[in-house]
């Protein structure tokens, strides 16, 4: 008897924490300092859509360009290696030596990301997308000291869970003899031929097998995840991260089949490698021309490998980026054609054709969507009631928070949490809660004990936090 008075005792509590922990929310989400002190100390369990190249700072990318004299482009403030033969460069010593260097750090930031961005001189998509191939060559080959320290500093915002788009898979297979294909493929696409898409791809699934993918694929999963994560002890008692592998939207079909393939392969055969995943701008030419033709790339690859997970970026576009019909298919297209997990951004969810069935379907079928709130508002201007979150919400679909590029956009964790308080005053307490148990329920974590772990563990830290709260 004195066990379920003591149990019953301890259950009062733990909701009387919780009421005046959502009571004390709604008295200071009007007061920015206030919710950032808040949401500092909530603790926020995983990050689901993050890409770790985005993710890292420019300081500390520059600092490795410093540390290896690369060569600086003066103009566009790309970095080099080896000194290119066309356009300006100079190597960072002779910078320092000439005393400038600080001069151009500056400018470098302002190139790498969205540091005194003024939303006037240069569209935002454009500096954002256009900045990793300025800074990549810096940060290629450093991924122990960026793994580090995007875990540390998820660490420090009271996360417990990363799922890191970290890399494609590398290999050797060479596939240019089938780029034939390439021109059959899209004349099917065009044809709405799915059938005969299936069966070619049935024919480029078997060369690629032949030729070595899975071979290529575990490769990849020894020397390279699984020796980083094991190397790096990225998992802890209170901490864990996972990765995902990804596809380039802007390849040829040919060439991001096999990628697809093999990084499907990858993800089925490791259990660091938690899903996969397609990146790279989606209103591009080739994302969409291509967009149809790569989501039935997912479903055969799902038909072969039916374990393995995908979250895809899908309807991260919005009226004026595209012709106005094409806001209307890319997320059905991702759910019903593809069958993805988790989609990323949904943002043009509102001009979906028959959108209220779109989400009725994500809703029963528990489909969620990374909702990315610093990232959608500067490369699409989307931000307030303009963004989908409440239609989503409304309609019961599980929502994620999550950061993108947290480095290029100069944002945290903790901010996205601040702008969903101050700009969305039906979100409440408990839905917010409810967002961050949706990051590890709906993780692709394989292991159910580790996905179970981090569950208790959020149980005790909110207890402790609604605990540590100054109420009165």
């Amino acid at each position: 008897m004195r066990f379920f008075i003591t149990l019953t005792f301890i259950l009062i509590l733990n909701i009387g924490f919780a009421q005046t922990a959502d009571q004390y929310f709604e008295k200071i989400r009007n007061d920015e300092a206030a919710l950032t002190a808040f949401f500092s100390q909530m603790p926020k369990g995983g990050d689901l859509h993050n890409h770790y190249a985005g993710s890292l700072y420019a300081e500390s990318i520059i600092q490795e360009a410093i540390a290896e004299d690369f060569y600086l482009n003066m103009q566009t403030m790309a970095v080099s290696k080896f000194r290119p033969v066309a356009g300006s460069w100079e190597k960072f010593s002779t910078l320092q030596n000439i005393g400038q260097l600080e001069r151009y750090r500056l400018k470098i930031m302002q190139k790498w990301s969205v540091k005194d961005y003024n939303n006037v001189d240069y569209p935002s998509d454009k500096l954002f997308f256009e900045s990793f191939d300025k800074f990549w060559p810096a940060a290629d080959g450093h991924f122990e000291q960026g793994l580090l320290e995007l875990k540390n500093r998820a660490v420090k915002e009271n996360l417990s869970y990363l799922e890191l788009q970290v890399s494609p898979v590398l290999f050797e297979m060479k596939s240019e003899d089938l780029n034939g294909y390439n021109l059959k493929l899209r004349e099917l696409s065009v044809a709405h031929n799915e059938k005969g898409i299936m069966l070619l791809f049935d024919t480029l699934y078997n060369a690629y097998l032949q030729r070595g993918a899975k071979e290529d694929a575990e490769k990849f999963n020894k020397d390279f995840i699984e020796k980083l994560h094991k190397s790096l002890k990225l998992d802890d008692d209170h901490f864990t991260m996972r990765f995902q592998n990804f596809v380039l939207r802007f390849m040829e079909p040919v060439d991001l089949f096999k990628n697809l393939v093999v990084n499907f392969i990858s993800a089925d055969s490791s259990p660091q490698v938690a899903g996969v995943n397609i990146v790279s701008p989606e209103d591009g030419e080739v994302s969409m021309k291509d967009y149809w033709l790569h989501m039935l790339m997912f479903k055969y690859c799902h038909s072969r490998y039916p374990d393995v997970k995908y979250t895809l970026h899908a309807g991260e576009l919005t009226l004026g980026l595209v012709p106005p019909e094409e806001l209307t298919w890319h997320i059905n297209a991702a759910i019903y054609t593809a069958g993805a997990n988790r989609i990323g951004h949904g943002v043009d969810m509102a001009y979906e054709a028959n959108c209220y069935d779109l989400l009725r379907y994500m809703s029963k079928n528990k489909i969620p969507v990374e909702i990315n709130l610093v990232s959608n508002e500067f490369i699409l201007k989307v931000k307030d009631d303009r963004h989908p979150i409440t239609l989503y919400k409304e309609f019961g679909v599980p929502i994620v928070i999550s950061t993108d590029d947290a480095g290029i956009l100069r944002t945290n964790m903790i901010e996205q949490y601040v702008l969903l308080a101050k700009r969305y005053k039906t979100i409440t307490y408990a839905d917010i809660k409810q967002f961050v148990y949706n990051s590890i329920t709906y993780s692709f974590i394989k292991q159910e004990a580790v996905k179970a772990q981090l569950t208790k563990d959020l149980d005790v830290r909110f207890k402790t936090f609604e605990a540590s709260l100054p109420l009165k």
